[in-house]
């Protein structure tokens, strides 16, 4: 029996992605993708099936991240994880999507392939390309002789690293992939993928769960015919700003100063929380999510200014106007980056979900270390309305670590003790 049982309708509920996003602040060919949903479940898998088919689209397009200031690009891996019969099937429309741009410009790739032709295949495309696969079967499949071999080259292409090969007929390097790639699947077949939390390739590859949803319903009678137009339209959108990215060399995206440090702080208080709940193997999660929330800005910002930011060579000094820099780099809008928060905040709940399930029967929260009356006092010490940096003063003087009050504050919440009013703040409900 398939783990997605596990996954109930309340906690389904509690890891919604696009009820808790402002839709006029979407960019409209995200808005137009997501009205061919029926249910929130739809929705969140066309939310993430539509942002990493569109990070296939949108070349050239870069930011940097960490000391020495590596370059990153938009591609997204995103594996939704979903029982059998759960509507994840609509993930389809973000490839229909991108065969627009295909017809011109080839960019898909088979999974149905060994590594070999597979390896050759992203090769003949200098390294770029789109992976869709609807059943993890094919992948699973076909990979069961080789699932380390894919496992490493998926690894390397998430984070722009050379893949290479050496065989008896030469050798090849494909030195800046970029590759993006969905795969729809069951448990079993996620799990042939990433056998273990501990494998690198877990805490690169985004996770989607989704419980059972009740696929017989009226919208498979009353359709109307215009959606089957709606990838088409959008895939037309993206090939303009695809062509646009392709005219000219590499362009700099990024964040405000102002959103790096609330990305710093957000995934500050993610890390104490999830840390306590899940310990340490959680941690890569956590860091690694900081990378996907800036890839998620940036193809918002694409998919949303297309020619009006895209401005090339024949036209500096328009671009310095439209990005706001002097030097010429993008930089995100607020609205793009709290969206992209939101999603990745949402996102590590789903890979927690899926931490869970591959630890299975062996997989305990971390103990407490101190008695329930311990957490009772810091409970009665904190105010009315608190601060996440309040809560953690209060722990550090009663002796409390930072990681066990934050899951302390994650289980008050779970059971209505608190509410979270915003960001970083709490109330006690009485």
């Amino acid at each position: 029996m398939e783990k997605m049982n596990v996954l109930n309708s309340e906690e389904q509920a509690n890891l919604r992605i696009v009820e808790n996003l402002e839709m006029q602040n979407l960019p409209q060919p995200l808005q137009t993708m997501l009205s061919l949903a029926s249910t929130p479940e739809e929705q969140d898998i066309l939310l993430m099936a539509t942002l990493t088919a569109a990070s296939a689209c949108v070349p050239n397009l870069y930011f940097r991240y960490g000391p020495t200031g590596k370059k990153y690009f938009s591609n997204l891996q995103c594996f939704i994880l979903a029982a059998s019969a759960s509507g994840k099937g609509i993930a389809n429309q973000a490839l229909e999507m991108v065969r627009v741009l295909d017809e011109q410009y080839p960019m898909l790739i088979s999974g149905d392939s060994t590594l070999a032709a597979w390896y050759k295949a992203l090769e003949a495309q200098n390294g770029c390309g789109y992976m869709h696969e609807s059943e993890g079967s094919v992948i699973t499949d076909i990979w069961k002789n080789a699932a380390a071999n894919y496992n490493t080259a998926l690894r390397k292409a998430a984070e722009h690293e050379a893949i290479s090969r050496n065989r008896c007929t030469g050798s090849s390097e494909i030195r800046n992939p970029r590759l993006s790639m969905l795969l729809t699947g069951t448990f079993n077949q996620y799990k042939a993928l990433v056998p273990s939390v501990e494998n690198g390739y877990f805490s690169r590859l985004l996770t989607l769960c989704i419980r059972e949803t009740h696929p017989f319903n009226k919208r498979y009678v009353c359709a109307k015919a215009t959606q089957s137009a709606v990838p088409s339209m959008v895939g037309r959108q993206l090939l303009k700003v695809y062509e646009q990215l392709m005219q000219g060399g590499e362009i700099e995206w990024s964040l405000t100063d102002a959103q790096k440090e609330r990305l710093g702080e957000h995934l500050e208080t993610e890390y104490g929380t999830l840390i306590g709940l899940l310990g340490d193997n959680f941690h890569s999660a956590v860091v690694r999510m900081a990378i996907q929330i800036e890839r998620i800005a940036m193809i918002l910002s694409a998919m949303r200014m297309g020619s009006a930011f895209l401005r090339r060579e024949e036209n500096k000094e328009n671009s310095r106007i439209a990005s706001g820099n002097p030097n010429n780099v993008i930089l995100c809008t607020d609205e793009d980056y709290e969206t992209a928060e939101m999603i990745g905040n949402k996102l590590l709940l789903h890979m927690a979900q899926a931490y869970r399930m591959i630890e299975g029967d062996k997989q305990e929260l971390v103990p407490e270390v101190k008695p329930l009356d311990q957490r009772k006092v810091l409970f009665e010490q904190l105010p009315g309305e608190y601060e996440h940096k309040v809560l953690i003063q209060e722990a550090k003087a009663q002796g409390i670590s930072q990681a066990t009050a934050a899951r302390w504050n994650m289980r008050w919440e779970e059971i209505g003790q608190v509410k979270k009013i915003r960001y970083g703040v709490y109330k006690k409900i009485v």
